[in-house]
Formats: structure tokens, sequence, C-alpha cells
């Protein structure tokens, strides 16, 4: 498809990019954000008159968007009022998936009640913890949290609806890193549920990934096939199909996203960027003799890239740490020629501003 790069940078908001931090969360549903900045920078880029870190650490803090593990045991940051409904459809899976982890951690059901009850009691009345100050009411309620067991305990606890991540723990001089932990019960006042929540998923991953297919539904949501294709058939009256041969294609019913006026060639994506690693096949973003380099490498992490043009370029680099957080980016083209050092240069200067602002 000559023109998938133009659509789906659209569909993403990449260029098209809306109106607030809050339109941006609500249009991608579920924004990858295992590096808390990157899932920021990510909602930043998709967002109109560049918003900064703070802008962004603000919607958090009014209860617009929180982050949980909402797929594929992997965290996301996604509105708020729509936890409950997804968890719905994908906690489960998510359970299963780490069923044989909890096992060797020793973690089953009755330990998780044991954790839950000592959460809700710390956190009622607005409480927020840091995660070390969760895990050591876990301990005090004779729940250990030693190793891995601690992190596995509070992603039960988050596939439970139980707690989320919400407000920004303040950082002092250099970029906030961690999130207060809050019961989901009292933080999130304005939840509410389609009525049709498969069909619902599934047309938004199309109208915010799409082109698409139901095997990319189905690596994105961690949903089986099976299940992506009843999603699919749910919501046939909302999605189109793409004129062509083999798997079907999906785009969003209606006219695409509106292409912004002067909007830059060249982007710097964080790393797990939905444009790039939200798809069973990969190839439509990043020439296969490239994927390698970006990944997910053997240690599961996927780079921050350069995109020109909607194909990846390159990679990026920065150190967050405070006092090194003031430098510039460093920039490693794969493709010579592909973009300018000026082009280049401005879209990690965007970033800049972004973190510093």
């Amino acid at each position: 498809m000559r023109a998938l790069p133009d659509r789906r940078l659209r569909s993403h908001l990449l260029t098209a990019p809306a109106a607030s931090i809050a339109d941006a969360a609500g249009h991608m549903t579920a924004t990858q954000a295992q590096e808390f900045w990157g899932g920021r920078w990510a909602l930043a880029l998709r967002t109109r008159g560049e918003p900064t870190l703070r802008d962004v650490d603000a919607a958090f803090d009014r209860a617009e968007i929180v982050r949980s593990w909402t797929m594929r045991g992997t965290i996301h940051i996604v509105p708020a009022r729509d936890l409950g409904w997804l968890l719905a459809l994908t906690g489960e899976r998510q359970r299963q998936g780490l069923a044989a982890t909890h096992r060797r951690e020793g973690i089953d059901a009755a330990e998780l009640d044991r954790a839950e009850r000592a959460a809700l009691t710390a956190l009622a009345g607005g409480g927020r913890l840091t995660r070390a100050e969760l895990f050591a009411v876990l301990e005090g309620a004779g729940v250990p949290t030693s190793g891995q067991r601690g992190y596995h305990l509070l992603c039960g606890l988050s596939w439970r609806g139980v707690v989320c991540q919400g407000p920004v723990v303040p950082r002092a001089g250099g970029p906030t890193r961690e999130q207060y932990i809050v019961r989901t019960d009292e933080w999130i006042t304005d939840a509410a549920a389609p009525v049709e929540p498969l069909a619902e998923l599934f047309t938004r991953y199309i109208g915010s990934h799409g082109p698409a297919g139901i095997r990319d539904f189905s690596w994105w949501s961690g949903l089986p096939l099976g299940v992506a294709r009843e999603a699919a058939a749910a919501a046939s009256d909302r999605v189109s199909v793409v004129p062509g041969e083999g798997e079907p294609v999906y785009v969003a019913a209606g006219p695409a996203p509106r292409r912004a006026p002067r909007m830059p060639e060249v982007l710097a994506l964080p790393p797990f960027d939905e444009y790039y690693l939200s798809y069973a096949d990969r190839t439509g973003a990043c020439a296969p003799a490239l994927l390698g380099r970006v990944g997910p490498g053997a240690n599961g992490m996927v780079r921050p890239v350069l995109v020109a043009r909607g194909e990846v370029v390159g990679a990026w680099s920065h150190s967050h740490a405070v006092g090194r957080h003031e430098g510039d980016p460093l920039p490693e083209l794969f493709t010579e020629g592909a973009a300018s050092a000026e082009q280049v240069d401005a879209a990690l200067q965007r970033y800049r501003r972004f973190l510093l602002g």
C-alpha cells in the first residue's frame, strides 16, 4: 500500500495532532509507556502546540489519564475513564500469561487477596503511596515483596483494577520519573463503559493505528486471534476494508484525520512508540534489514527512533539523569541521506523543549 505511511501518520496523530493531551490519549486508547518519559513524549508528539512534560504531568494530576498494565502484561497510559472496561477485556488474559511466573513467586489468589486488603486499607480516603511505600505496607501485612515479587503483586493488583498509577511524584532537579499508586475506585470518578466493549476496542485500534489488520489488533491487544476476528465482525459497521487481496486491512469509517499544515517531515519518536511497535508486521514503518537495530532486542528493549516521512531512518538517545538531562540528545542515522542534519536537529530540539519547558 503506497499510501500506508501517510495514512498511519495521520491515524497516529503524528501529522494530525489532537487539541489536548487528554484528547490524544483518548484517541490512542492505550499508549505504551514502560519508559515513563517515553509514554509522555508520545502523547506530547500527538498534541498541538508543543506541550511540555509538565503539561502531560498535569493531565495525570487531574485524573484525566492514568498508567496501568492493560495489555500483554505491558504498562500503558490510558484515559482514566476507560481503564475499567479495558481491564475487563484484557485482565484475565494477562493473568493467564503470567500464571507460571506467579506460581514460581508463590503468588496465588489468596496472596493477592491479602495484598488487596492491605493496599485498599492503606490508600483509603484519598491516600497515595510511592511504590516503595506500598511495598512496605505489604511487608507489614505479611506479604513479602523481595526480588521481583513486589512488582508482580503490583501488576496483579492493577489487573484486578484495585490500584492504578495516577499523580506524578515530584523530583528535585530533574524530570519526574515515578507516579503515586492510588485506589482506582477513589481516583477515577467518571468511569464509563461502551455498550459493546470488544467492538469499541477494535474500532479505536483501527482509528488510531490503521491501516491495520486483525492479526495486528490481536498482537496489540494481547487477545487471541479468534477473539480478534469476533471483534472485527462486531465492528464491521464502524470500519472500512481497504480494497486489495489477502487478509482484510481496515481503516476507520469516514474521512481520515486531516493533516495539519507545516508538519515536520522528521520526527524523534520515543522507545516502544505505537507507530513502530503496535503491529504484527512492523515493516510498514521500518525496512526489514533495520528491524534488528531497533528491537525488540534480547532484553525486550525498543529504541527511540528517527522517522522521516513515515520511515524509520535512525535512532537517538538521551540521558535523564539529574544534570545530564539538560544536554543535547544524540542521533544515529541508519540511512545516509534520508534526513538532513537540520531536520534531525529540529526533531531532537523539539523533544528537548518538551523535557525542559
